[in-house]
């Protein structure tokens, strides 16, 4: 029987190159987006798609009860929905409109959506989740503080499931991309280019999709073993420290 995940906002940017990765793999997928199902379900053919905003609490339930029906199982978890802050706003101007909004789908709706499927997974035995995060987790870009601050919450959930499920084997893990090509980065692409250019990366070009799905599939293939809780940085040398 060919395992199951789930990967939210599995059909554009970064979770499409999940959603594609974990095909390759030979998973059955399910993915989620706010879209309409006509203008994203044939972004991963043969994909289970539900329309679902993973901040909304009776959406997250009729998501994880359309796998149910589906598959009836879950493997894998992605958490990778996400947005941006809204506007991109200096964080003397930022506004709690934004805050919430950003809060709810970034960080409220995986959380919670992991302790329902966590508990569908302890049912089953078996199991594994996954944190989509940033390099924001960890570096500061005043003009999108929420955005920050979303993320560097989910490197901390990343942790307490990690502590919570580890009795029952299931491993969490945290994946944080860098500078990935998609939507999310379209409108700054000039801005990167110029910076990685000038060698703001070691490896010296954008992150793609398929690098942070290439990841993911490492991490849920088991080539990681002992290793919950840990996170696995995708974002070509940005991070290191150099002189």
């Amino acid at each position: 029987m060919k395992r199951v995940a789930l990967v939210t906002g599995g059909a554009r940017g970064i979770g499409l190159g999940i959603s594609k990765a974990l095909a390759r793999e030979g998973f059955d997928l399910a993915v989620c987006g706010v879209r309409p199902p006509d203008q994203a379900a044939e972004a991963v053919p043969g994909a289970l798609y539900v329309q679902a905003d993973v901040g909304d609490r009776a959406a997250r339930a009729r998501l994880l009860e359309a796998v149910r029906q589906r598959f009836g199982r879950l493997d894998v978890l992605v958490n990778n929905a996400g947005i941006t802050s809204l506007g991109r706003m200096d964080i003397l101007e930022a506004t709690e409109e934004s805050y919430d909004r950003v809060m709810a789908t970034n960080l409220k709706g995986p959380y919670f959506l992991t302790q329902a499927a966590a508990k569908w997974m302890i049912e089953q035995k078996k199991g594994c989740v996954i944190f989509i995060t940033s390099i924001s987790a960890v570096m500061a870009t005043p003009n999108r503080g929420d955005y920050c601050l979303s993320k560097a919450g989910l490197a901390m959930a990343t942790q307490l499931w990690a502590a919570r499920l580890g009795e029952f084997g299931i491993p969490v893990y945290e994946v944080r991309p860098g500078i990935i090509k998609s939507d999310m980065t379209a409108p700054v692409t000039a801005k990167y280019d110029k910076l990685i250019a000038e060698g703001l990366t070691v490896e010296p070009r954008w992150g793609e999709p398929d690098d942070v799905g290439r990841a993911v599939v490492t991490l849920v293939r088991g080539d990681v073993p002992y290793a919950t809780g840990q996170v696995l940085t995708v974002d070509g040398g940005l991070t290191i420290r150099r002189l």
